[in-house]
């Protein structure tokens, strides 16, 4: 097996891409090994895996948790998403950026937003399965975010012209308004 990991111009934000091998039966690949995430760079314990389906155009997040952070792997089973991981800790020389990458069902990447980190997708198809493993529980109250269409974050979700984004989600600040001690501390 073979793993190629591509690292981007945030410190710690990865990109995966396993080997897939096919035949006339269908295909085969490995969607993670301990010892191969880790020389590449990702050396994390996974504690819980989470499945969604969302329809075309749903746009998720932008979600963090504070006191328990999680770092996720996240991946497309089916169908294709725009996934996006926004810089948020004070203090980081990157705070304020994102990495954007399209997961989908035939690429097979995946891709590492590191704790500390927003997260949110788009879904580019009629459906799509987003499969994500996390570092940390999910905390119900310790829920935050960012609005996902935030001007000063400049995300370039294309061509969104009714997006389906919950109520919760639609009343998230922009990041200028989250409150110095609601963000994730960058510790260099």
């Amino acid at each position: 097996m073979a793993l190629h990991c591509k690292i981007t111009s945030i410190p710690g934000v990865l990109v995966f891409t396993p080997d897939v091998f096919g035949d006339s039966r269908g295909f085969f690949l490995q969607t993670y090994q301990t010892k191969e995430y880790a020389a590449a760079g990702l050396d994390r314990v996974f504690v819980q895996d989470n499945l969604s389906r969302s329809c075309r155009d749903t746009v998720r997040g932008l979600h963090y948790q504070l006191r328990h952070p999680q770092g996720k792997l996240v991946s497309v089973l089916r169908g294709a998403v725009l996934d996006v991981a926004v810089d948020i800790r004070r203090g980081s020389p990157t705070f304020g950026r994102f990495e954007a990458v399209e997961l989908s069902e035939d690429n097979r990447k995946q891709f590492f937003i590191p704790e500390g980190f927003a997260h949110g997708f788009r879904v580019l198809t009629e459906t799509a399965d987003f499969c994500y493993k996390c570092t940390d529980f999910y905390a119900p109250g310790d829920e935050y975010g960012i609005l996902w269409n935030d001007p000063a974050l400049a995300i370039p979700w294309g061509d969104v012209a009714a997006p389906v984004v919950s109520a919760k989600d639609m009343k998230l600040p922009r990041l200028a308004e989250v409150p110095p001690e609601h963000l994730p501390v960058f510790i260099g």
